[in-house]
């Protein structure tokens, strides 16, 4: 018997996206909505209620009241947007970060799937500092460079637009009074002690990202060479079919859609006795979006992890 999956504003970006990969999976049926009645508080509650999962894919305030829609106790529901990342009761999305934040997402009926740009800095930093390398107290910068399809159906539009301004074939730097929405889950799930300086671009591909994260190794608790920082990462990641740990590519250039179309997330260790970037490259709308709602589905399901996120040896 096939799990029952709802997607509460499947009409975004993310919802689109998670609809094409839960229409291939073979655990799931999916609960259409009736187009005219999507914004239908009871009918919306009634598929909700029904599910066994419920995915919501709306704006912050919007999901917040969603969730007071649904009364079933055994419904999962999985979060996208910002609204839970950091709330008491939310299981957070990132189970590759250890036991506890598996077994939260295993036994929980409230998931918070991970930010973008926080997927790529998380990864790099959390290790860091359950580790020891790095202290609380490190003054993290992060840089991150994403596809414009981050921005949803507005921004995609913007960039695709034949008589576009000159400026969208650019990189551009937004953010910039150094607030930003993923910051307090970046803050909360490191631990560390103040948020990173942030610096989020927005450049002229479909998707990918490349978050990095600069290090002076003599502000470090330990002092590593980088071969032997992707020996301690990729001992910390050991396990996890998603995430792997490498050094800089052979080519000199890292290229921001190096792992595009995929769940996968490659964490580069670059630099020298000195100083070290670590790289997050993944896609936006893989493991930093529907992808991982798809894999914390699994999850909380009992499936494995990469359960049709994969065709053949391909991770999707």
């Amino acid at each position: 018997m096939k799990f029952k999956v709802f997607i509460d504003g499947a009409e975004g970006t993310t919802g689109l996206q998670l609809k094409t990969r839960l229409s291939a999976h073979g655990e799931v049926t999916l609960l259409d909505i009736d187009p005219e009645k999507r914004k239908d508080e009871a009918e919306r509650s009634r598929l909700m209620n029904e599910s066994d999962v419920t995915f919501l894919c709306l704006p912050d305030a919007a999901a917040k009241e969603a969730v007071g829609l649904c009364e079933n106790p055994n419904t999962v529901i999985i979060d996208a947007s910002t609204a839970h990342r950091t709330a008491p009761g939310w299981a957070y999305g990132f189970s590759e970060l250890g036991d506890t934040f598996r077994r939260n997402i295993a036994e929980g009926k409230r998931i918070a799937n991970p930010g973008c740009h926080a997927t790529g800095f998380i990864a790099a930093v959390y290790p860091l500092i359950k580790l020891g390398i790095a202290p609380k107290s490190y003054p993290f910068t992060c840089h991150s460079v994403t596809g414009y399809s981050g921005g949803g159906k507005k921004m995609i539009a913007q960039y695709e637009d034949a008589g576009r301004d000159i400026e969208f074939s650019s990189p551009r730097q937004y953010g910039l009074g150094l607030k930003h929405k993923h910051l307090p889950e970046m803050q909360a799930v490191t631990g560390i002690d103040r948020p990173p300086i942030f610096n989020p671009i927005v450049a002229d591909f479909y998707s990918g990202m490349a978050v990095s994260v600069p290090l002076y190794t003599g502000l470090l608790d330990k002092k590593l060479t980088p071969d032997e920082l992707i020996s301690e990462l990729s001992e910390f990641y050991r396990g996890c079919p998603l995430i792997s740990v490498t050094g800089a590519p052979e080519s000199g250039f890292l290229p921001a859609n190096e792992v595009q179309k995929t769940c996968r997330l490659i964490l580069h260790v670059m630099g020298n006795g000195e100083q070290i970037t670590l790289c997050s490259v993944f896609d936006n709308l893989g493991k930093g979006a529907s992808g991982a709602a798809v894999q914390n589905m699994n999850i909380a399901l009992g499936l494995p992890d990469t359960a049709y996120l994969e065709e053949g040896d391909k991770l999707l």
